[in-house]
């Protein structure tokens, strides 16, 4: 509830400001003169923000935290950075102990106003981060345009003041089930690593089925820990063992063989501390898509599991494999809305791929499928000298028209967006089949596109495939607009838990974890208690 005072209930409101210890009898004056001096402090503190002076300013820099009537704001703020480290937050950023003393020192106007203006800093600073994340992601990663979901402070100061405290600070974080099943599994490690972790990694290059001996007890015993395995004696590598090993290797995004490989192996070493460290980031990287809506459809690319979901009502309705850009020409992390499709496009070609791929042997008077253009229309490249042209300063733009042939397949799904990013068929549907999928210049390919659009198209029509066949049937390249424009997020999660509540990881073919865990360490966020 907002604070509001009249000029004419200045003794009142001194005698409900003032601690315990000093409420006397004071003349209207002396009182007029206390308030007065916490008004001010109040003021000088929050001067140097113009969120929180403005915010002070409509309450007439009356204090929201130190009055009598704001113990279950206080009590709300303080418990939750004290909960902080139990949504992976860097706590010393927001220094609890040094709040609590500024409460328990406010004995008078100028500490009072002091205590305030740091609680309101304190609210802010944790709100934000708990909300919508800790990191600057992008001044990390030069690859990742995700617009953070920032709150206006001063919205959410008052947001706060007219609520219940307890039960808005519980709304900051995610509210999103996966986020709820990340911070549980975050809590279930750190129980097993107080009580030691995974147990002994496994010392064996590899391991399948009629192996015996203490490698084979050691993953045994790991998967027993991890979930994956019922408890048992045994040293034989047999059919349970088996069974554990293509589940654990569905999760870990490895083929599900059933032979504990050199990539097994190595996943299944990965100790507790690394386990929790890379939940702790994606608990971060939840944050940072966590703009309070909950759209009925969404398209999600998970760039590092190389494949792309339709989750409608939170239910993942459709899911095909993807390539991604390559490790040097690396797909973006960014949100849009999906806009349109177009069947039997053409491809104009990017200018770097042009020269890197094609130009040079067309001033070698090499033949081309593709077509010149000219300031949008075709020219006839054997009326051309093109000994005249380096490749830089070929003045043509290339252009692949529709066909069996063309690079883009037979359908684009268009966002459009700055990084000319968006997901298309291929004729390249062999590279489907690899475990790691990293072969683009940056676009999504689809393994079932086709079947993507049916998807798509199935609620503005009641015959999607013959509305899409139809078209694709002309040859000719037609853009079929969505009725309602769908979010996507291109992401980049290496570590989540699905519906089932089973962790997975993938590998971190970017490296892009790898700094964001270690900028995310060196702010004080690590593992209590971390074993192997």
């Amino acid at each position: 509830m907002t604070l509001k005072f009249a000029r004419t209930s200045l003794t009142a409101l001194a005698l409900a400001l003032a601690p315990v210890a000093a409420v006397t009898v004071l003349p209207a004056t002396a009182e007029a003169q206390t308030f007065s001096a916490l008004r001010q402090a109040i003021a000088e503190a929050s001067s140097t923000d113009e969120s929180l002076a403005a915010f002070y300013r409509d309450r007439d820099f009356q204090p929201v935290w130190t009055s009598s009537e704001s113990v279950d704001r206080r009590s709300a703020l303080v418990a939750a950075l004290d909960g902080a480290r139990t949504h992976g937050l860097p706590a010393d950023r927001y220094d609890v102990e040094a709040l609590r003393a500024a409460f328990a020192e406010a004995t008078n106007p100028w500490a009072r106003g002091q205590a305030d203006v740091m609680a309101s800093r304190m609210f802010l600073q944790y709100a934000q981060d708990v909300h919508s994340g800790f990191l600057d992601p992008g001044d990390i990663i030069p690859d990742i345009f995700q617009d953070l979901p920032r709150q206006d402070p001063l919205e959410l100061l008052t947001a706060f003041m007219e609520a219940n405290p307890h039960a808005f600070m519980a709304t900051l974080p995610p509210q999103d089930p996966a986020y709820a099943r990340l911070l549980r599994t975050k809590l279930r490690l750190e129980d097993l690593a107080r009580q030691g972790g995974y147990g002994p990694i496994v010392q064996a290059g590899s391991l399948a089925p009629g192996n015996s001996g203490p490698a084979v007890v050691a993953l045994r015993n790991r998967l027993i820990a991890m979930g994956y395995l019922e408890r048992s004696i045994t040293a034989e590598y047999d059919a349970r063992l088996q069974a554990a090993v293509v589940e654990f290797q569905i999760d870990n995004g490895i083929t599900p063989d059933g032979i504990a490989g050199g990539s097994t192996i190595q996943a299944v070493n990965r100790s507790v501390e690394d386990h929790w460290n890379d939940v702790v980031l994606h608990m971060e990287r939840q944050r940072w898509l966590n703009d309070g809506t909950v759209p009925d459809r969404l398209i999600f690319v998970n760039l590092a599991d190389f494949h792309v979901r339709v989750i409608d009502n939170g239910e993942t309705t459709f899911v095909t494999r993807s390539v991604v850009g390559a490790r040097d020409r690396q797909t973006p992390e960014f949100s849009d809305e999906m806009e349109h499709m177009v069947i039997n496009p053409s491809w104009y070609v990017p200018r770097s791929i042009a020269m890197r791929s094609y130009i040079p042997n067309i001033i070698a008077g090499g033949g081309t499928y593709m077509q010149l253009l000219s300031n949008g229309r075709v020219v006839n490249p054997a009326a051309i000298d093109m000994s005249q042209y380096s490749v830089s300063s070929f003045p043509f733009d290339l252009r692949q028209p529709p066909g069996p042939r063309n690079a883009l397949g037979s359908v684009k799904f268009m966002f459009p967006n700055r990084h000319a990013i968006y997901l298309h068929d291929t004729p390249e549907q062999y590279l489907m089949e690899r475990e790691v999928r990293t072969f683009s210049s940056g676009c999504i390919r689809l393994d079932d596109p086709h079947e993507f659009a049916y998807h798509l198209l199935e609620r503005q029509t009641d015959d999607p495939v013959g509305l899409f066949q139809r078209i694709l049937n002309t040859g000719q390249e037609t853009q079929l607009n969505l009725e309602q424009h769908i979010p996507v997020h291109l992401t980049y999660w290496t570590a989540w838990v699905d519906d089932d509540g089973d962790l997975n990881f993938r590998d971190d073919v970017y490296g892009r974890n790898a700094r964001l865990g270690q900028a995310i360490r060196a702010m004080g966020v690590v593992m209590p208690d971390a074993a192997s």
